[in-house]
């Protein structure tokens, strides 16, 4: 067995695990930021589907020479407004909406063929100055902006809380997350999927109602 197999076949039964536990289902996401092509057509091939990339032209290039496998590509790094045309063309997800203005030209640019694009507003949990993502009290604006188009499907909430080293801290930072995510299902009781926990933290934030779990490191080694 690969080195890659091993991890891949850990990390799932991992998340398997944690999610038994609270009795939901949780998903994988591979991070294969900074990552040749080669390392996720590995991947894809022992059944993982899902990929999440932090930048555009770096993904474009993964997706043309992976053009004959049939993945999932999420964009889970902050958007820029220049590359709003080619977030909508080119993913499945994007992960990171974080403001108002950016709504308009994804839905605009959004190909009919291909289906609404799949959105996560990504929440500022912890305020962090440097942290890209929207306040928390900003999450309802947005939702509404966001299922009030059709080219656009609000899918949920995701989050990359600060990384205390307190795992306590970081749980009631999943909490927060996921209490915000219960209220705004309330108002949109279609969604269904919460992103948060990484490498380092995923179990925990899976017994906090994370639905997608974004793992780059514990599957593919650290990033060059």
């Amino acid at each position: 067995m690969s080195s890659s197999e091993t991890a891949f076949t850990e990390i799932c039964a991992r998340i398997a695990h944690a999610a038994s536990q609270q009795k939901r289902a949780a998903a994988l996401l591979a991070v294969s930021k900074t990552k040749p092509a080669a390392a996720v057509r590995e991947l894809a091939a022992l059944g993982q589907r899902r990929f999440g990339e932090n930048y555009v032209q770096e993904a474009l290039a993964k997706q043309r020479e992976l053009v004959d496998l049939a993945l999932e590509w999420h964009l889970i790094g902050p958007l820029q407004s220049n590359k709003c045309r080619e977030a909508a063309e080119h993913f499945d997800w994007l992960q990171t909406l974080d403001r108002l203005k950016l709504i308009a030209p994804l839905a605009r640019f959004r190909p009919a063929a291909r289906g609404p694009l799949n959105v996560l507003i990504q929440v500022n949990v912890d305020d962090e100055t440097s942290k890209s993502g929207c306040r928390p009290e900003a999450v309802g604006e947005l939702a509404r902006a966001v299922a009030a188009e059709p080219r656009l499907q609000l899918r949920g909430l995701m989050a990359i809380p600060a990384p205390h080293a307190d795992f306590g801290l970081r749980r009631a930072a999943f909490a927060r997350l996921r209490g915000l995510f219960e209220t705004l299902q309330r108002e949109h009781p279609g969604l269904d999927t919460l992103s948060m926990g990484m490498s380092e933290d995923f179990e925990l934030a899976i017994a906090e109602g994370a639905t997608l779990v974004r793992i780059g490191s514990a599957l593919f080694g650290a990033r060059s």
